[in-house]
This record gives structure tokens, sequence and C-alpha cells, in this order.
């Protein structure tokens, strides 16, 4: 143990900082705990989308066999080219227990016939399935690595918050705790022999009085 000034002022500084190390080791177990209920209910998100997403890429590739078999893969790849176009996205932040969590904003991928930019005119239907299938399986794309990124950023936070608090529980607690035990005994033992030698010093006076009075 370091060298610890043995005073009552330095036993005072360690209780103090005993209660206040145990009262962030509180709130850390209170924010750890809502991160942790945040985690498994994204983590259901999660579950849900990936299932849908899978879903939905089978749709969609099941869309395109038909089309390509239906239209002829030329008149899909022209089609595909055609609407073609930029997928704008903004990403944000909002807060859970004062962790910054990504959100990922983004227009509506699902467009109209008419919205695609091919010609209506000839195309076969299935085309328009197939796109359709398609643009839904990009937002759900999208919707899933948000729900990842979320995971990603929580599950960090946790473990930091987890090393912290087993700082807190088997280093820093515990050797205040250990400082604080030795000056507590320090300051008994002076103590105590404090009493002995005024008791020993009134014994002292007591028998110079007595052989004074003789």
């Amino acid at each position: 143990m370091k060298k610890t000034s043995v005073t009552r002022m330095e036993l005072l500084a360690r209780k103090a900082q005993i209660a206040l190390a145990e009262q962030g080791r509180d709130l850390l177990e209170q924010k750890r705990t809502a991160l942790m209920k945040e985690f498994l209910q994204i983590a259901d998100t999660f579950i849900e989308r990936a299932d849908a997403l899978q879903l939905a890429a089978d749709s969609a590739r099941q869309a395109l066999a038909r089309a390509e078999a239906v239209a002829g893969t030329e008149a899909v790849q022209s089609a595909a080219l055609a609407s073609s176009s930029e997928l704008p996205l903004q990403v944000t932040t909002t807060s859970v227990m004062g962790v910054k969590v990504p959100h990922i904003e983004q227009k509506r991928v699902r467009r109209s016939v008419l919205g695609r930019g091919y010609s209506i005119v000839g195309t076969s239907i299935t085309i328009d399935e197939a796109a359709s299938a398609f643009e839904t399986e990009v937002e759900l794309i999208i919707q899933l690595a948000e729900s990842e990124l979320h995971l990603k950023r929580l599950a960090a936070e946790i473990q930091s918050s987890s090393r912290r608090l087993n700082a807190l529980d088997h280093l820093l607690i515990p050797r205040l705790e250990a400082e604080r035990d030795f000056i507590q005994v320090a300051l008994d033992e002076r103590e105590r022999s404090d009493h002995f030698r005024l008791k020993l010093v009134k014994r002292i006076i007591e028998r110079k009085r007595g052989y004074a009075g003789a």
C-alpha cells in the first residue's frame, strides 16, 4: 500500500470517496441494465428484419427469374438501367441513456410504375413485379443496417460500462476500503498508545506527589 497519511481528515476523505464510488457504481449498473434492455429489444427487431429480408430476397430472385423468362434478359437489363437512380440517405443520431445511436432517414424506395424511368409500353408486367420486389428488398436492407449499427453501438457501450463496473468493484473500491481500514486501525492503535501514555504519566505524577508528601 502506498504511503497514506494517518489522520482523521484522511479517514473522512476515504469514506467520502468510497460513498462516491459506490454511488457511481450504482448509476453505472442502472445504465447498463437500461442499455441491456434496449439491446434485447433491438435484437428482437433485428431478427424480425433479418427474417423479413430473407423472405424479400427470395421473392425478388423469383420475380427476377420470372421476368427474365417472360420478357427476356435483355429487356430486364434495359429496364434496370433506365430505372437506376441515387438513393438519398441521411444518418442522424438519437440518444439512449446518453449513448448516441444512429438513425437512418430515407426517402421511400418503392416507386410507381411511371416513376421508374422505363417505358411502360410493351413492358411486361413481370418486370414491374421484379422492380417492386427489389425495391422492397432495398428498404429492408436499410432497415436492417440501422438495427445492426444500433446494436453495435449499444454493445460497445455495454462493454465499456462493464469494464468500468469491474474496475470500481475489483480495483478502486477495494483499494479505498483497504486504505480506510488501514487508517482506522492506525488511528485506533495511536489512540490506545496515547491512552496508555496518559495513564503512565498520570501514575508517575501521582508517585511524585506521594514522595513529595512523605
